[in-house]
């Protein structure tokens, strides 16, 4: 796909009698965000391991800034930046320690007290690893993710454990990439994350994609169509309407005084869960 850093078609990966991703395909554009959602156990990690070579596929074609992963080298490892759910390696070595440890391994690295402090982690500098809040770990994990300047990065749950105001700062930084010319792929449990931050959203279902589109889009037209209710005889009416104005205008003009009006329009929590089907939160396998 012309323009495209990451491909994937008819990705399938089996755990056993579970079938964690099943035919999925997706693609992300140069210097595009696009928002990865969906249940627990419905293929989001498992696909993002694939793409950046932690683990193997059993069918399909993956492409990475144009090379398959299970192939990846060295050169290419240094193109890309990866912050997975968890990751407690090194954990007697300092906030500041790993960050210079790390920069030295890309040869274009960014500098590693500007990221301390891009992260939020500049009282931090000095603590090690383990004596880090679950917050403050998630915070040196990205910053590992970005020090080495990647043309694009995988962020898998970024934002856990993070409080509001170092989300949205970690919102700032995520921006400040994509100005400098990175391209980010994200999953995320956070509506208003993927709202605020993405291009594009992917919604994926039982290891598949089942929506995708702009934030504004996801789900169509009937999606995304305003709900007015008000009173009239006695009972309760509702409306599915494009034009929400036009038609409580016509409920002014026959009824006067409108009882009970509301007029809603769906969020993208709402489209979302129209999406997916309610299922168990059984967790991905890792």
């Amino acid at each position: 796909m012309p323009g495209a850093v990451l491909e994937v078609i008819g990705l399938r990966k089996r755990y056993g009698d579970k079938q964690a991703v099943d035919g999925l395909d997706l693609h992300v554009d140069l210097g595009e965000i696009v928002a990865v959602l969906g249940p627990n156990g419905a293929g989001k990690t498992t696909t993002v391991e694939i793409c950046t070579g932690f683990r193997h596929r059993d069918d399909g074609d993956v492409r990475v800034l144009g090379v398959d992963p299970q192939r990846g080298d060295r050169s290419w490892r240094s193109r890309i930046g990866v912050v997975l759910q968890t990751n407690n390696d090194l954990a007697e070595a300092s906030v500041g320690e790993l960050v210079r440890h790390f920069a030295r391994f890309y040869p274009h690295a960014r500098d590693p007290d500007e990221v301390v402090d891009a992260v939020g982690l500049r009282e931090k500098v000095g603590v090690r690893a383990r004596q880090l809040s679950g917050g403050q770990r998630r915070r040196l994990d990205v910053a590992l993710g970005i020090v080495g300047s990647p043309e694009l990065i995988f962020l898998d749950e970024p934002t856990t454990g993070f409080d509001p105001q170092a989300r949205r700062a970690f919102w700032d930084l995520i921006g400040s990439l994509r100005d400098d010319g990175t391209t980010v792929l994200l999953t995320t449990h956070y509506l208003e994350e993927a709202e605020h931050l993405a291009d594009r959203v992917v919604v994926v279902d039982r290891g598949t994609v089942v929506a995708q589109g702009a934030p504004q889009e996801l789900g169509g037209r009937g999606a995304r169509q305003a709900v007015v209710r008000w009173s009239e005889g006695g009972g309760v009416r509702e409306e599915r309407t494009d034009t929400p104005t036009a038609f409580v205008a016509q409920l002014g003009a026959r009824l006067g005084e409108v009882p009970g009006l509301e007029v809603r329009r769906p969020t993208l929590e709402d489209v979302y869960l129209a999406l997916v089907d309610a299922t168990p939160d059984d967790e991905e396998r890792s």
